[in-house]
């Protein structure tokens, strides 16, 4: 059975039948929820009201690596922290149909957050501290980590063999930028003796629910091991400086619940340039996927990795202007950081 194939071409009846499988009686309505990564649907049932129903797509994680995620939600939820654990069903939170894996999850109604307001920045601080507060008491079993050897590198190389970038000299300038960034990565990981532990690791506004009842952070699929910046570039718009009252009311409700050093944020440019090559594997990896063409059309054109390119370059010269040599001239401006447009999975 051609699992992938399966996957991409998931029928109602599979869709209800896995469903039902479990004991639940499903009216036969259902949603397809937004969700790229995943094969994601909000399912009506005849009892227990609307579900949510996410097939994995596989290859991505084993059965170990999902039940390291659902434990981990389950501890978070455990302590109170308001995120989706996955519903237990005879003790078990992961199944499978057809050989694909799947999961149950409770439907949670609220609005994505496409600003967070001056007055949410500390009660989202203090959401985020509580998360890491956890995350810190143990270490990843299976899961990945945010390093250069098997995040940055695996993904560059990835890239470089599939040819992706036919032009040679594009592709020499590609990998040039890549590596001068990774080699910045460690150097102030090693400097600043940054730690690593769980993290959330797609922590973006997409992923942030606001309801009657507060704020929830959705979508764990990318939980891993890695600096706790990660969760913070893409929630905050680090280097405006007009807006660094921001990053003390957001920091003033984290650090409530968790440790920080400001030397860490200095990781944020080199994790930008790690995503944009992380992101760009990440469509290549899923091509076959037939509704990977339609969504990224331009992706594998000398347009698409000329601007890929030039993405790099620029984000390496922040990282020159922020990191100086100690024999380079000092320069009186100070940098200011672009948000990139993000995607991970589309959840939101």
């Amino acid at each position: 059975m051609n699992l992938h194939h399966s996957f991409y071409q998931l029928t109602p009846d599979t869709i209800l039948n896995a469903i039902e499988s479990l004991g639940y009686e499903t009216t036969g309505r259902y949603f397809v929820l937004n969700s790229v990564e995943n094969r994601v649907y909000d399912i009506e049932t005849a009892k227990a009201g609307r579900i949510v129903v996410k097939f994995y797509r596989p290859g991505k994680w084993n059965q170990k690596q999902i039940l390291e995620e659902h434990a981990f939600l389950q501890e978070l939820a455990a302590e109170e922290i308001p995120v989706l654990a996955p519903i237990a069903i005879d003790g078990k939170t992961l199944f499978e149909w057809e050989g694909i894996y799947f999961a149950i999850w409770p439907l949670r109604n609220g609005r994505i957050v496409e600003e967070i307001q001056s007055n949410d920045l500390e009660r989202v601080g203090a959401l985020l501290g509580r998360i890491h507060s956890v995350g810190k008491r143990s270490q990843i079993k299976s899961r990945p980590s945010l390093d250069i050897p098997s995040y940055g590198l695996t993904a560059l190389q990835y890239i470089l063999d599939q040819k992706f970038i036919t032009n040679q000299a594009l592709a020499e300038r590609y990998e040039k930028n890549a590596r001068s960034a990774f080699s910045i990565f460690e150097s102030l990981t090693n400097e600043y003796q940054i730690p690593s532990q769980r993290i959330h690791g797609d922590c973006h506004k997409g992923n942030l629910l606001i309801s009657p009842d507060g704020f929830s952070i959705l979508d764990f699929d990318d939980f891993l091991h890695g600096p706790i910046v990660q969760d913070f570039w893409m929630l905050l718009p680090f280097g405006e400086a007009d807006r660094k009252h921001e990053f003390f009311d957001f920091f003033a409700g984290y650090c409530m619940f968790a440790d920080f050093d400001e030397n860490w944020l200095k990781l944020i440019e080199p994790l930008r340039i790690i995503r944009f090559i992380h992101y760009a594997a990440w469509i290549g990896k899923r091509w076959e996927d037939p509704s990977f063409p339609s969504l990224f059309p331009h992706f594998g054109t000398e347009e698409y990795w000329l601007k890929e390119t030039l993405d790099l370059e620029n984000a390496n010269r922040d990282l020159d202007d922020a990191n100086p040599s100690p024999n380079a001239p000092k320069e009186n401006t100070e940098p200011e950081m672009t948000n990139k447009d993000f995607f991970w999975d589309w959840d939101n």
